[in-house]
């Protein structure tokens, strides 16, 4: 499942370097869990197999989930990145990214004859039935749903596209939790994105219950546990730190929410850092302890290679501060389960 997080030790990295009683101390505290989730994890693997089983190439729609490293690394294996269906050929295989698709694009893919994978990450499809759940066919007992997430964001444009225009307003902060009008305030729901900061949200649904008291929420937080975890990882360590560092993509939600958490758990500062190559080095002047993590969809390479760099430039000591062990593995999907 998710790559292992045994951390490289200052000794191990670039041994041809200066002796490390030269370098200027620095002290590393290494957040886990860290980096890939079992969502990430089972999204890359439908991608790997559907390669194996049937030959490059195979299309993805949209990226396979928010990080460049790992989509490169996919482009190379033979995997075609795609925004829309209508860039595969007739008779192709596609793969839907981990953040969900509207139920329009696989609907799309059975008219052109498409065979689709879907790699939604099976939280996020709770958090789609659960719409279908509130939205009740249209019926009598249906609810008007009020989503917690980010506007544009693909898993928000999946989970709302399970269900009929207008049957879903999108909450993206307070202030519109505070403001939203809703025609029947005795059937309302909420459902949230899986990637949100754990505190915002708590912050938007109080809002939602004190001027709704009706509304029905999930049965299990939405939030998913390793948005949740890595969070409180972070949470854990900030106030110790000069500066922590986030490894992630811009467009990683949950990487995002990561530099924001640690900003607001009083570390001096926070940094959100693609790849080693994209390091400002100038940033750690004046740096004696470290944080690092990583967002869920950044592989843990990554944060070896800024070990390693920090190692060969700094006399490092690194301590993990492991908040919670993770053992979770989400199965293939079919076909493919059958395959491995």
């Amino acid at each position: 499942m998710s790559e292992q997080t045994t951390p490289v030790t200052a000794n191990s990295a670039n041994p041809g370097a200066d002796s490390p009683a030269s370098r200027p101390k620095l002290k590393i505290l290494l957040a886990g869990p860290r980096g890939f989730c079992a969502g990430v994890d089972r999204a890359i693997r439908v991608v790997e197999e559907a390669l194996r089983r049937y030959g490059a190439p195979v299309y993805v729609r949209h990226e396979i989930v928010h990080n460049r490293t790992v989509v490169e690394g996919l482009e190379e294996k033979g995997a075609i990145f795609v925004e829309e269906l209508d860039e595969v050929p007739e008779d192709g295989h596609v793969v839907f990214s981990a953040h969900g698709v509207p139920k329009s694009v696989p609907a799309e893919a059975q008219r052109r004859n498409l065979l689709y994978l879907d790699a939604t990450c099976p939280l996020v499809s709770k958090v789609h039935r659960e719409a279908e759940r509130h939205f009740a066919g249209g019926g009598p007992e249906q609810r008007h749903i009020l989503m917690i997430g980010h506007a544009g964001h693909p898993e928000v444009v999946g989970t709302m596209g399970q269900l009929p225009p207008g049957a879903v307003t999108l909450i993206n902060d307070a202030r519109e939790a505070a403001e939203v009008q809703p025609k029947d305030v005795n059937r309302l729901a909420f459902i949230t994105q899986t990637t949100l900061s754990v505190d915002d949200t708590a912050e938007i649904v109080d809002i939602l219950r004190t001027r709704f008291p009706n509304i029905e929420g999930p049965r299990r937080e939405d939030i998913c546990y390793a948005t949740t975890n890595r969070q409180m990882a972070v949470k854990e360590l900030a106030a110790e730190c000069d500066l922590v560092i986030v490894i992630g993509s811009p467009n990683s939600s949950n990487s995002q929410r990561l530099r924001e958490v640690a900003e607001r758990s009083l570390a001096k500062r926070a940094l959100l850092v693609p790849k080693v190559s994209d390091m400002d080095w100038s940033e750690l002047n004046g740096v004696k302890t470290l944080g690092m993590s990583a967002g869920a969809s950044a592989p843990e390479s990554l944060v070896q290679e800024m070990i390693e760099e920090l190692s060969a430039r700094y006399d490092v000591t690194i301590e993990e501060r492991i908040v919670k062990e993770e053992n979770i593995n989400f199965r293939l999907p079919q076909p493919l389960a059958d395959a491995v």
